[in-house]
This record gives structure tokens, C-alpha cells and sequence, in this order.
């Protein structure tokens, strides 16, 4: 009975702990949470410069922040889940330089850029084959140009 209690105790512990972490990030730090969310913070990893430089001139698109499309934007508890894990992931990534230069989508990432596409641009969307990825098209969405949206 005595180790129950002792795990019981830690794992009590280690709920308080992060929840007190969870709170200081999104309740402590002046607007850290809304920081996190704008694409001069994303662009903080040198890795990131150039896709917020072709960002930062892609026209229509440059009025939206980068978790507009690349997270889960279907309700907020889903969005930052998605948006811990990703972060947490990008941090340990980048701080123990395993950070590839190339920047690529991920399986997960293609899918919720593809559903953001769609979920703004839904009537247009409905017009046209959606079974491609948007941006196969598009390619000037993509970060790695810039200017206006380029078709075939």
C-alpha cells in the first residue's frame, strides 16, 4: 500500500507542476501565448527567414498569420494541442541542431495546410477538383517563391 501512496503523491506532483507551467506560459509572461502566434516569432529561427521573407511578399496571403494555415484551425482546443506539440518539437529540434535547412511539410502538416486552404477558400474550392494539393498549383503560395499566386 505504501507504493500506492508514493506513486498516488508523485503523480499528483507532476499533474501540479504542469499545470503551473501551463498556466505561467499562457497567463504568466506578458502576451507570450499571442507572441507565439505572430510570424516575426516564427521567424526567429534563422532556419525560417527566408520562408517569412517570401511570406512577407506574397500579396493577398501576407494579411494572415502562419498558424493560419499551418495549424489545425477547426476549434481552439485542437489548435493548441497541435500548437504545443509542434512548438515543443520545432524548439528541441532547433536547439540541439537536428533543424534540417530544408524546410519540408510533414504528413500531418500537408493535411492541415490542405484543409486551411480549403477552409477559406471553400467556394472556390467547390468549383474545382480539391483531391490535389493546393498548392501543387499555386506554387507561388509556397514560401520558397514570392510575388503574386502563379498557376500552370
Amino acid at each position: 500500500m505504501g507504493k500506492f501512496n508514493k506513486y498516488f503523491w508523485l503523480g499528483l506532483v507532476g499533474i501540479v507542476v504542469l499545470l503551473a507551467v501551463s498556466a505561467y506560459v499562457m497567463f504568466g509572461p506578458p502576451k507570450m501565448l499571442a507572441r507565439s502566434s505572430e510570424p516575426d516569432f516564427c521567424s526567429g529561427c534563422h532556419v525560417m527567414e527566408a520562408q517569412f521573407d517570401a511570406w512577407i511578399h506574397v500579396g493577398a496571403h501576407r494579411s494572415i498569420k502562419c498558424v493560419d494555415c499551418h495549424l489545425p484551425n477547426q476549434n481552439a482546443t485542437v489548435h493548441y494541442i497541435w500548437k504545443s506539440i509542434d512548438g515543443l518539437k520545432d524548439a528541441v529540434l532547433f536547439y540541439s541542431g537536428q533543424v534540417s535547412d530544408d524546410i519540408e511539410l510533414t504528413n500531418h502538416g500537408r493535411k492541415v495546410l490542405q484543409a486551411n486552404c480549403i477552409r477559406c477558400h471553400e467556394t472556390t474550392v467547390s468549383m474545382i477538383d480539391d483531391t490535389r494539393d493546393c498548392w501543387k498549383c499555386h506554387r507561388g503560395v509556397q514560401h520558397q517563391n514570392s510575388g503574386t499566386i502563379q498557376t500552370l
